[in-house]
């Protein structure tokens, strides 16, 4: 981190409270960016990349009003793996663009310290390098699939599919640097993000004196 920044990637299963996670920690200073917002806006009603959906997807993927219609294209490309990686190539190069040009804005800013950039599909769209911590927050996958169904009104089934296109949570906590576990009350939770918190600040503190 020559610049003072650390950069922390942020990461998880679907349904298992990396949101949480990200508010707590934009609320105890961090700044943070949400990889999902990001993905949103690059396919926003007049953007080059909603055009490219459209060339792929055909307009069937388009609200009556002419924005995404997420449902749908959802349904299209958790069955299928190519139209899932396709969709992927369109949308993942500007969302990372953006990422990257968000860190390099704080570090010319004058911020010296962890940025936390949240991004669901850390590892399986291999971003792990790009970053100086990766952090994955995860629950047991039984409870992960019972979130999954409540928050989005999944049938078994559906949940299931959708879990199956990313990597086991498992596999994601193997691999990361930090690990926040939600299966416990918020308190838990909040009590596990304060150590964080300051762990990060601690290696950015000394990763900066080791720069100099």
């Amino acid at each position: 981190m020559p610049d003072g920044v650390l950069r922390v990637g942020l990461t998880g299963g679907i349904a298992t409270g990396k949101s949480y996670v990200t508010r707590r920690l934009a609320e105890a200073g961090l700044p943070t960016i949400d990889a999902d917002r990001l993905a949103r806006e690059a396919v926003a009603p007049g953007t080059d990349g909603l055009r490219a959906v459209v060339a792929r997807f055909g307009r069937e993927v388009l609200t009556d009003g002419g924005a995404l219609d997420r449902a749908r294209l959802g349904a299209i490309v958790f069955a299928d793996a190519a139209a899932r990686a396709d969709l992927e190539g369109i949308i993942h190069p500007e969302v990372r663009r953006r990422i990257d040009a968000w860190q390099r804005q704080l570090a010319r800013q004058g911020y010296r310290g962890p940025a936390i950039a949240d991004i669901p599909l850390l590892f399986e769209t291999g971003r792990t390098a790009d970053f100086d911590v990766v952090v994955v927050v995860a629950c047991d996958p039984a409870r992960q699939r019972e979130r999954l169904m409540a928050r989005d009104g999944l049938s078994a089934e559906a949940a299931d599919v959708r879990l199956a296109a990313q990597w086991p949570i498992a596999e994601k906590v193997k691999a990361a640097d930090e690990v926040v576990i939600t299966d416990g009350t918020f308190d838990d939770t909040d009590a596990q993000v304060d150590a964080l918190v300051a762990r990060l600040h601690a290696r950015a503190s000394g990763e900066s004196r080791a720069s100099t």
